[in-house]
């Protein structure tokens, strides 16, 4: 099943990004992005995920084109379908690490997978709060909260910046498996070329176009 086709997408803020960009993902897929700083990577993987309107072109959903959504289906693909995860991992600083996993997973009707937690190395930290945690502890808790909801789509922006080799790669596992048990779809962006080869298709944005590497 297709879970994600873009159609000629361009986006332009003070100049233009990118133009004409077309992008298919299927069921149990990877996709990595990767690019110079500044060529619009995450503006893309924006658009891609729902956040941002392109200026021109089209992007549907499981067969459904976002822009002609009523916005209470938009709501329900962004809550139970969608995973987000940034950089910045915008964990809920009151709360714990649990208290995190618990919005998720009540908001998604799922439960807390505490093997998964295991693996990520921070189902010691569940009673701490989430601003007593180191960056990397963060980064896996915020992992740990989007695969909760068990989405079909992943968008992921250098979700192994804040963690060290090994972690990074224990990370990476954990999405290549969970995207063959769920027959999700994954778009990766990366400045890490070793991390983008090790998922299905390669595309480089340059010059303004969606260039496939690999």
């Amino acid at each position: 099943m297709n879970l994600l086709s873009a159609k000629n997408l361009s986006h332009t803020f003070d100049y233009e990004l990118f133009s004409n960009i077309s992008l298919d993902l299927q069921e149990g897929e990877s996709v990595a992005i990767i690019g110079v700083s500044g060529s619009g990577k995450s503006t893309l993987l924006n658009i891609l995920s729902t956040l941002l309107k392109p200026d021109r072109g089209s992007v549907e959903i499981f067969d459904e084109n976002v822009s002609t959504m009523s916005k209470k289906r938009l709501w329900e693909i962004k809550r139970d379908e969608i995973g987000l995860v940034f950089q910045s991992h915008y964990l809920f600083k009151g709360f714990t690490s649990l208290e995190n996993l618990e919005v998720a997973a009540i908001l998604s009707k799922q439960e807390i997978d505490e093997s998964l937690l295991k693996r990520l190395h921070i189902d010691n930290t569940l009673e701490q709060k989430v601003t007593e945690l180191s960056g990397g502890q963060q980064q896996r808790v915020s992992i740990a909260r989007v695969l909760t909801k068990k989405p079909r789509l992943l968008f992921v922006d250098e979700p192994t910046g804040n963690l060290d080799k090994t972690t990074a790669n224990e990370v990476m596992n954990i999405f290549f498996e969970y995207l063959q048990k769920y027959n999700a779809g994954m778009v990766l962006v990366t400045h890490d070329e070793e991390l983008a080869a090790r998922c299905d298709k390669v595309y480089k944005l340059l010059n303004k176009e969606l260039e496939r590497v690999n």
